[in-house]
């Protein structure tokens, strides 16, 4: 009997890297030029995508100047320039990483974000280790579809009820607990009550392979 998950799934935007500041520069600039002053709760409603969905909000309150598709391409161009200058790592999160591979635990990267931005972000941090990552572009249905975390765990030839899953966003626990796994939620901008197979931290620093592996709970 398995001691511990059979894989370890990390979320982009929010939980690995502390892109959220970025993403609502960008949004506020983009919005500006239509004359929509973009503000928190708009950030907090559009946390965790899909893009598509981003996109069809922004046109909405643009006043349907330009097409929905327009407003998600450029929120896209602008992301993808900031994020090629480098996102910084949320704290614990790269310590975590480390500490999983150590203990040769499997981990991937499993983000709602289009290729492009997950590969700008992982070119920045040349020291990961995940095994691979997914991104938008690589499923049919993005979160909070459940979709991305079942072919994680495919990819890796593991049963994704026995793997963990960390997120952030409402949208993004929505799709790791529906997908079976256990999930434990990271969030900043939004509130996530905890449940069954859900758990609610502060900071990943609170988390090592160690303290998994004394708290792992398969049959709950």
């Amino acid at each position: 009997m398995s001691d511990f998950y059979s894989a370890v799934f990390f979320d982009m935007d929010g939980l690995f890297v502390d892109s959220e500041p970025q993403w609502l520069i960008a949004e506020s600039e983009l919005m500006a030029d239509y004359g929509y002053e973009w503000k928190s709760s708009d950030q907090s409603y559009c946390l965790g995508g899909p893009l598509t969905r981003v996109g069809q909000y922004m046109f909405e309150k643009s006043g349907s100047v330009k097409s929905p598709e327009f407003f998600t391409q450029s929120i896209i161009e602008r992301m993808s320039v900031k994020l090629s200058a480098g996102a910084p790592v949320l704290p614990g999160a790269l310590e975590l990483l480390l500490d999983l591979k150590k203990n040769e635990v499997p981990t991937a990267l499993v983000s709602a974000s289009p290729r492009v931005l997950v590969d700008s972000v992982l070119k920045s941090i040349p020291n990961h280790t995940f095994e691979f990552s997914l991104s938008a572009d690589d499923v049919t249905n993005p979160k909070p579809n459940p979709e991305a975390y079942l072919l994680a765990a495919t990819k890796l030839n593991v049963d994704i009820t026995n793997c963990l899953v960390l997120e952030d966003s409402l949208t993004g626990v929505k799709a790791a607990t529906s997908s079976g796994a256990f999930t434990i939620a990271v969030p900043h901008f939004v509130k996530v009550e905890a449940g069954q197979r859900l758990r609610v931290i502060s900071s990943l620093s609170e988390l090592s392979y160690e303290h998994l592996r004394l708290n792992y709970e398969p049959d709950k």
